[in-house]
């Protein structure tokens, strides 16, 4: 069965990326080849991560540490050194979307997070809100009046779960009294979008216990929520419990069940889907990650993408200072990228999105959408995959939404989890092959 899946998802691999192998090497893109790519670029995202926790959640895959005020403080002067690198390079380009994630931003709330924003907003041409990540125990009257005070207008929290059982499952440290309170300040505090992350198929969770959460999601009064299965890395603590306890997960049949109670409630709420996982309020403007297709990573484990080359800072918080403070770069791993494997990254991406267009295709790539990908479109409406085709647009439809990106986590689960693990394990990995 091994051998059948490799070569099943080799076969595809190169069949939408043109290689089957993805290699990552370590190599740093030269100062004057990364002049040149900016030259051509007329606008990007930028994210910014900050790596620090005052615990490590059991499920989660990202980059992360424990909180600690004198490393933040180093952290934080390293990224200043980041951010006059490529204020060099990119002038005043505008920056169209501004992420920050983590790890827990809120950490650093009043530890050197409003020094940095300043920071960045005095050294690029900020054309966007910000969108940042927050911990429900961070989100008190005061600390939300200080966020607010910071010009952040999109927010979200780890929720995670609604029910006792499961917030402990999840080793959550509050209750479900103490989230729905914290929920209920932020709600009130009228941001222009409050997410809340809530994680469905989990063991032994049931459909009726989502789709008495889907209500009670409802009634939170959330402008929107991302609401996603239990993705398990096996690097983390919980992938180790469910194996070590034999804890068996609901199918993917059930997860697409779950997910259809999560919808219907959702739609008929007046809610609509912004992409695989969110749902956002009618009338509001979403609240997002790094989607766009062109991004200027920042800190540990910082990820960028410049039409041709993807390239990754290291993951070691004290390399990441050293690097910097030595005066070179973090890069630690980079990946060149020929057309066929940048149309694929585009149209990943896409379909995250849920709907795309084929215009932004040809100025893109200067290429019919349809000569390239005509096939596939043909082949994923059979099955009524696709929602709406008007020549130009194409809507997945909640069937298309699920079963495409289940396709595509087939190859992203595996490649994102061995990038991360060697990158948590080793600063300067010698090349990791995908």
């Amino acid at each position: 069965m091994d051998t059948i899946s490799k070569f099943f998802k080799d076969t595809t691999k190169k069949l939408f990326s043109g290689s089957k192998s993805l290699v990552l090497k370590n190599e740093a893109p030269s100062y004057q080849s990364l002049e040149k790519k900016f030259s051509e670029i007329k606008e990007f995202g930028l994210y910014l991560h900050i790596p620090f926790c005052r615990q490590i959640c059991c499920y989660c895959p990202y980059n992360k540490e424990i909180y600690r005020p004198e490393t933040a403080k180093l952290y934080l002067e390293a990224v200043r050194h980041e951010i006059n690198f490529y204020k060099k390079l990119i002038g005043c380009k505008p920056v169209t979307s501004f992420y920050i994630g983590g790890g827990t931003p809120t950490t650093t709330l009043h530890d050197g997070l409003f020094d940095i924003l300043g920071y960045i907003y005095s050294h690029f041409n900020m054309q966007c809100g910000i969108h940042m990540e927050s911990h429900p125990n961070d989100l008190s009257i005061k600390n939300l009046g200080t966020i607010k005070s910071f010009g952040i207008r999109y927010l979200s929290t780890g929720v995670e779960a609604l029910e006792d059982k499961y917030l402990h499952f999840l080793k959550r440290p509050y209750n479900l009294k103490e989230v729905k309170e914290s929920v209920d300040r932020a709600v009130n505090k009228d941001f222009d979008c409050f997410n809340i992350d809530f994680i469905f198929a989990l063991p032994q969770q049931t459909f009726e216990d989502i789709d008495k959460a889907a209500h009670e999601l409802v009634k939170m009064g959330v402008d929107q929520v991302a609401a996603y299965p239990l993705f398990l890395f096996p690097y983390t603590e919980l992938w180790k419990e469910i194996k070590e306890k034999k804890l068996r997960l609901p199918n993917v049949f059930l997860r697409r069940k779950m997910l259809g109670a999560l919808e219907n409630t959702f739609y008929s709420s007046e809610y609509e889907r912004t992409s695989v996982w969110a749902f956002t309020k009618k009338g509001r403007p979403k609240y997002c990650s790094v989607t766009v297709p062109l991004y200027v990573g920042l800190g540990a484990s910082g990820g960028s993408y410049l039409k041709d080359i993807f390239y990754l800072n290291t993951f070691n918080v004290n390399e990441y200072i050293k690097r910097l403070n030595a005066g070179k770069m973090p890069i630690a791993l980079s990946l060149d990228m020929d057309e066929k494997m940048q149309m694929a990254w585009w149209l990943y991406w896409r379909v995250y999105e849920t709907r795309f267009k084929r215009s932004d295709f040809k100025v893109r790539f200067e290429k019919s959408f349809n000569e390239v990908y005509g096939n596939f479109i043909k082949l994923f409406s059979m099955p009524g995959f696709i929602k709406k085709d008007d020549g130009d647009e194409i809507i997945l439809s909640d069937k298309g939404i699920f079963w495409l990106h289940a396709f595509e986590d087939l190859f992203s689960i595996n490649y994102i989890g061995k990038l991360w693990e060697t990158s948590m394990t080793d600063p300067w990995p010698g090349e990791v092959d995908l």
